[in-house]
């Protein structure tokens, strides 16, 4: 995109918007050559969000939720890079760098916004720390590691107080992504658990967390039933009018003080604005850049919008568009007609779309939808959602290897694998409410904590050896000497610590010896206290 000749449109998005927008872009402009489409997206593929829950149960393929990019949009320039900022005044775009430490700057004459929203947790503490999202394919392949994981310990695990918080799988939010993960999840607990000689179905708990008075509110109320009822039976419990209020590593923390004991908490609580689109300087309503009729923003020549990012009115009603898939991909066709109008001068259209249903899978052969009016529930609604989405997936070649996966897997049973490709950072968070253990007295040290803020006590036996706050370390000892914990550290307030695992913390002992010198004074000190 260096030719100064050509009219460039770049794209900022790689979800369903911003692909789409590039896709018919393409087509319109196949015989054009003084246009040039460019994308920037932090991923190489598309990511086909209606069948993601799939991938906790492994129904079908990790790999096969994704189409390449460039397989889809062929003659567009592709840039697999972070988005830095967006300059309107200039026309640039920043991204960050590749092998090579320099800036990156991409020019424009069009700019097309398709960045969606990101996962965000504001004001619920230990939501961030603790909390599994659930809302790209990486957070797919996590939960479903994080699920084998929990079965692997359960198995092996004695205090029954413990493993009853292993086996405790909280899913909070009550909308179509909520209630198909719960779905899948409840599926693949429950049929997993008899590859493993310990642990009794009976013994799993699944909480669905909804702030209303019925799930799927998206849903005519009777449909909203049949699943919330379905869901029941199967055993999931269902907590209704419940808020969750925050998290810590033992438990979830609920609106009006109740804890559920659990491992395993998994949020697709409503995401928050992405940063990039809350910077920009033009009109927003509720975080949502306010497009036109035609998907133009006002008063930025060039400048377009579309997705879960624009608030997008639908001519007909008056109405904002909701930011669903099928909404994204009818925007991005119109806003490419657009684009091409403008770039020739012709009339331009009006966006205009009447959604054809709603349908969520409820896992175990069963579904509910709306369609064209027309309600259906159960094993045929569930056949109508496989076909349909099986239709929309782009790519004859993902058809293929997912309608396979769909029959395997009403043969054979679930696969329990666990892959650990992730790397786990040295340095984390976590959060604590008044009055947690954080660690006893002879647990392993596998970590040393820095108090964030609030205050945490120290005890051996029924001796305080000291209270720490703000920028006070512990849990060093057992990591310097490779010994059990000497004492037992609790929260007195609620508190947020940094944290850094054994193998950063050695790293950092052996090779900075100002810092090692530091932890040796401090350990000295408090051996004193300990003795005396």
């Amino acid at each position: 995109m260096a030719d100064d000749t050509h009219t460039k449109v770049l794209i900022l998005g790689g979800g369903f918007g911003g692909v789409y927008t590039a896709m018919a872009l393409e087509k319109l402009l196949k015989r054009d050559s003084s246009a040039q489409i460019g994308l920037v997206s932090k991923e190489n593929h598309l990511v086909f969000q209606p069948m993601l829950p799939e991938v906790i149960s492994g129904g079908i393929g990790i790999l096969d939720v994704i189409t390449p990019i460039r397989r889809l949009c062929p003659h567009t320039n592709l840039y697999t890079r972070e988005i830095e900022s967006i300059d309107l005044k200039n026309r640039v775009v920043t991204t960050s760098s590749g092998f090579r430490p320099l800036p990156h700057q991409l020019t424009y004459d069009h700019l097309v916004i398709a960045l969606g929203n990101i996962t965000s947790f504001p004001g619920q503490s230990g939501l961030l720390e603790h909390a599994l999202p659930f809302k790209y394919l990486g957070d797919g392949l996590l939960i479903r590691n994080h699920i084998i994981h929990a079965l692997e310990e359960a198995d092996i695990e004695k205090d029954l107080e413990v493993r009853r918080a292993i086996l405790t799988f909280v899913v909070a939010g009550g909308g179509f992504s909520g209630v198909e993960a719960v779905a899948e999840l409840n599926d693949f607990v429950r049929a997993g658990s008899r590859g493993f000689r310990n642990i009794n179905p009976q013994e799993i708990r699944v909480l669905l967390l909804h702030a209303g008075s019925l799930i799927l509110p998206e849903l005519p109320d009777s449909l909203a039933r049949f699943a919330q009822n379905l869901l029941q039976r199967r055993g999931v419990e269902i907590r209704l009018n419940t808020l969750l209020d925050g998290a810590t590593a033992e438990y979830a923390l609920l609106k009006g003080g109740e804890k559920i004991p659990t491992k395993t908490l998994i949020s697709t609580v409503p995401s928050a604005p992405n940063p990039l689109v809350a910077a920009l300087p033009c009109k927003k309503e509720r975080g949502r850049i306010i497009v036109n009729e035609f998907l133009e923003v006002p008063d930025y020549p060039g400048l377009w919008a579309l997705g879960d990012c624009a608030a997008v009115p639908d001519y007909k009603t008056g109405q904002p568009c909701p930011p669903t898939a099928q909404h994204a991909i009818r925007e991005a066709r119109c806003l490419a007609q657009n684009i091409v109008a403008t770039l020739r001068g012709t009339a331009k259209k009006r966006f205009a779309f009447d959604a054809l249903g709603k349908m969520g899978a409820l896992g175990h052969h069963s579904a509910v939808a709306e369609v064209f009016g027309f309600k259906l529930s159960g094993f045929l609604a569930w056949l109508m959602w496989r076909f349909i989405y099986l239709m929309k997936l782009p790519g004859l070649e993902r058809k293929i290897r997912v309608a396979t996966d769909w029959l395997l897997d009403l043969i054979l049973p679930p696969d329990i694998v666990q892959l650990k490709a992730e790397r786990r950072p040295g340095i984390g968070r976590a959060h604590y409410e008044a009055g947690e253990i954080i660690f006893r007295e002879g647990d392993k040290g596998d970590r040393l904590y820095v108090v964030v803020d609030g205050r945490v006590e120290v005890v051996k036996g029924d001796t305080v050896l000291g209270n720490l706050g703000p920028g006070e370390c512990f849990g060093e000892m057992a990591l310097v000497s490779d010994s059990p914990r000497n004492a037992t550290v609790k929260s007195r307030s609620s508190v947020n610590v940094l944290t850094v695992d054994r193998d950063a913390f050695h790293a950092l002992f052996t090779h900075l010896p100002p810092l090692k010198k530091l932890f040796e004074q401090i350990m000295e000190e408090r051996q004193k206290t300990t003795s005396q």
